[in-house]
This record gives C-alpha cells, structure tokens and sequence, in this order.
C-alpha cells in the first residue's frame, strides 16, 4: 500500500486497496486511514453501486438523504448532477454534511464518474485542527455550549438545480449538538459548526452569536486543502451514520 500525504492539513491519496473488497479486515484498514487522514481519494476503482454500498454498510446504517430523491434501485445514493449552464455548484458552501441530522453522519463516500477537463476543486477542512488553534478564551466560552443546526428545507436542494429530483419532501428540521465533539474512535476534539447549516450559539444573543461563529468560520478556512478534478459534474453519493 502507497499513501502519499496532499497537504500538511489533511488528505491523503491511497495506492494497493481495493474498494471492491467489503470484507471486515480490508475495512478495518480503510477506516484506520480514514481517521488518520480525515479525507482519503482512490483512483481508478471502478466500483459498481452494490460495492460502494456494500462498503459503505461498514461505517454504519446507510441513509437516504432527507430532500434528494435517490436512485431508482439503490435509493441510498444519490446522483449529483450539474447541467452546462448551471453555474451554482450543489453543496459549495462551506459545510459538514447533514450536520442538522438527529445523529450527525461519520463518511460520506463519492464515487466520481464524469470529469471536467479544468476546476472541480473542492476544499476539505481539519477539524481537529481547528479546535487545537481556538483561541483560549473562545475555547472557555463555547467548550460546554451548543448550537442549532438547520436543514434549510427542500428548495434549497432542488429548486435551483435541474438534475436534482426532489423526493417531495420540504419540511425545514432543525436539531441541537454541541460545538465541541468528541469523535468516539480517536478521542479527539473537533469543532463541531459550518457556515451553512449552523445557525445560532444557544445561550449568546444572535449578534454575539454570529461574532464568534464568524471567527471560527475564519480559523477553518486555514485549515482546508484544495483539489482538484475530485468532486465532478456527476458523482454518486452515500451518507454513512
């Protein structure tokens, strides 16, 4: 196996795994990869819709999305779609995927299958590191606080993108977590907002609020990596709990 490191942030590129191989023991190996590196790219895998779910199974029970009409015959994935005169790019805001869920999701796996010929870059952030580098009186003020996650409602998911088919279902959910988690494997902390989903401080008026999510907004902006040609004009996508 051949890791080559992408930034001194996070990110790794992995050579000599097969993804088609969803045993427990070639898991065990992805999974540890994954929590070292926090984002992991496998090229040329060429896995079907059965093996990208029967690996993601692994990580924990696979979800539909909440808004998003899935496949026909795997309704778990969903096809990502940019039609060419599109020019709003479906999820390009800052964000941690489905934070406004009840149980937040531990993976998310991408599956590329048509690339353009320039951009598609997509920026990844550390979270951990952007705990580690809070400043120590934001940490004492936000350590024990929560805040509130907002799923935004289905227009904000379909209405603007042709490719993407709405289940039907609009309803806004909304769902508390705290903004320093404890991931359960590693034992780390990471900051736990984004600037899409995450709303309000529960306990500081909305100005105070908004002062401090903006700041931390900034500390993760440091700590991203760019790549490019990874996340695609199509892709299919799986959240794993």
């Amino acid at each position: 196996m051949d890791v080559k490191l992408l930034s001194g942030a996070l990110g790794a590129e992995i050579n000599g795994v097969d993804l088609k191989d969803a045993s427990i023991e070639n898991f065990k190996k992805i999974n540890k990869l994954l929590l070292e590196h926090k984002v992991i790219f496998f090229r040329n895998q060429n896995i079907t819709a059965e093996e990208q779910l029967a690996l993601g199974k692994h990580f924990g029970p696979l979800e539909k999305h909440v808004y998003v009409k899935g496949r026909e015959d795997y309704p778990e994935i969903v096809r990502i779609i940019k039609k060419p005169h599109e020019k709003n790019q479906w999820g390009e805001n800052w964000h941690s995927d489905v934070s406004y869920n009840v149980k937040p999701t531990k993976a998310v796996i991408l599956r590329s299958i048509k690339i353009p010929p320039v951009g598609g870059d997509t920026m990844f952030a550390n979270m951990e590191l952007a705990w580690e580098t809070l400043d120590n009186n934001i940490k004492e003020k936000i350590k024990d606080k929560k805040a509130v996650h907002s799923s935004l409602g289905g227009a904000f998911f379909t209405d603007e993108y042709e490719g993407m088919e709405s289940n039907g279902n609009h309803k806004e959910y909304t769902n508390e977590h705290p903004i320093v988690r404890t991931h359960p494997e590693t034992g780390k902390k990471i900051l736990f907002v984004n600037w899409t989903y995450t709303k309000k401080i529960i306990g500081f008026e909305k100005k105070e609020s908004n002062e401090i999510l903006e700041m931390q907004y900034g500390i993760i902006e440091v700590f991203n990596i760019t790549l490019y040609q990874i996340f695609f004009q199509e892709e299919d996508w799986a959240t794993k709990e």
